[in-house]
Formats: structure tokens, sequence, C-alpha cells
């Protein structure tokens, strides 16, 4: 019995018999369920980060290289998945991710005017490559060799905010609960990679999301707390 790639029939025998489903039945069980509860999740995980900068019409300790590189990660991750036939759950934050990403671009670009060149050619670079590696119309070679470099990408994504994080002391307008549910679904996508068999590079794309992911979330604690005992001096 399955409903949307995800097979009960073993975990409802079990139960039926009166007994608790093995490690083998429930982890594969456990595996598919995460993975669409991360594509749910997925949907709405940048919309933090969007709403803040409008409600406070500000990209103040933003880095858009950060930003741009991620959208370039998630289009090459997006391709990559669909034309290897992985399944829906393994794969399909990175629909909305890119999605989410893209608008998110554009919001801060729209709040950094005025907008130079550069940033111009890069726009019109990406959309005249993305569709081509959407469609998978790659040569094979080269695509493995953008996937293999997909995982430095975003680690060069997330390397610039760390650092002007630290340059700064503050993580500006940074969105606590983006980068909370950033760090969530990596530690989560490494449980699911390993039970789908996925290869090492996909794992190890996760961990470093958890490495990277998880340095963003510490700076925004550690260096708001100076900042909320401010306030409760001048109350």
């Amino acid at each position: 019995m399955e409903y949307m790639g995800i097979d009960i029939s073993c975990a409802l025998g079990s139960l039926r018999d009166g007994k608790f489903p093995d490690k083998d039945c429930l982890l594969p069980l456990i595996s598919k369920l995460l993975g669409y509860a991360i594509v749910a999740a997925s949907t709405t995980v940048k919309l933090p980060q969007i709403m803040k900068i409008l409600k406070h019409k500000s990209v103040r300790g933003l880095s858009v290289p950060a930003f741009e590189l991620e959208v370039i990660g998630y289009t090459i991750a997006l391709a990559y998945s669909v034309h290897k036939g992985l399944p829906f759950s393994a794969f399909g934050e990175y629909v909305f991710l890119l999605v989410q990403a893209i608008i998110l671009v554009s919001i801060i670009h729209y709040y950094s005017q005025p907008l130079g060149a550069a940033t111009w050619i890069r726009a019109s670079l990406y959309c005249a490559i993305a569709p081509t590696v959407l469609a998978g119309q790659v040569d094979p070679v080269l695509f493995e060799a953008l996937y293999a470099g997909m995982h430095a990408i975003f680690l060069c994504a997330r390397v610039p905010q760390i650092w002007q994080n630290f340059s700064n002391k503050s993580t500006g307008e940074l969105s606590f609960l983006t980068c909370f549910m950033n760090f969530g679904g990596s530690m989560v996508r490494v449980f699911t990679s390993i039970q789908e068999n996925a290869p090492t590079s996909v794992i190890l794309g996760s961990v470093i999301g958890i490495v990277t992911n998880g340095t963003i979330l510490s700076q925004i604690i550690l260096y708001r707390k100076p900042e909320a005992g401010k306030e409760k001096k001048v109350k």
C-alpha cells in the first residue's frame, strides 16, 4: 500500500499484529514523511526574511552576493535532481526555495538602489543560462561538474554573510526564523539522504548546510544579546 511514494503496508501489518514496526520498516517510512515535511516547510522558509525586509524597508547587514549565489545553487540542485530522477520527497524543497530566493534577491536589489551595470549583467546572464540548465540541455560531463561545484557555491554563499556579520558584530536584517528553518532542514536532510541511499556528495552538502547555517544562527543569537541588554538599561 503506497501513498505519494510512501509504503505504509509493513507498518500497518505490524500494528495489526500488535507489534511495533521494526527498524527496517520504520526508518524508511520516517524518512519519507520527513522528506515531505521539509518540502511543505520550504514553501514558507524565506517568507520571514522577505517580510522583515519589506517591514523595515532596509537590507542593512545583508550580503547581496550571498543571496545571489543561493539562487545559482538552488538552480543547479533542482535541475540535477529532476534529471537524475530522484523522488520528489528528496528534492521538492528546491522548487519553492528557488522561487523564494529569486523574489528575495529582487527585493534586496530594489532596496539597494541605484543598481550598477554589473548587477544588470549578472541578472541577464542568469536569465539566459538558467532555462537551459533547468531543461537539462547541458553536456552530461558539464552537468556533473556543475553539481560537484554546487556545494562550493553554497559554501561561498554563506561565507560572505558570516564574514559580514563578524565584521559588523551585527546580523542586521537577517531573519532568525528563516536561518533556524534552514539549519533544521539541513539536519533532517542528512537523515533522509542516508535513508534514500543518496550519493555521498548530497549528504556532504547537507553537512555543509548544518555548519554554515548553524554558524549564522549562532551569530544572530550572539550579536542580539548585547542589544537586548542595552534596551533594558535605557528603560
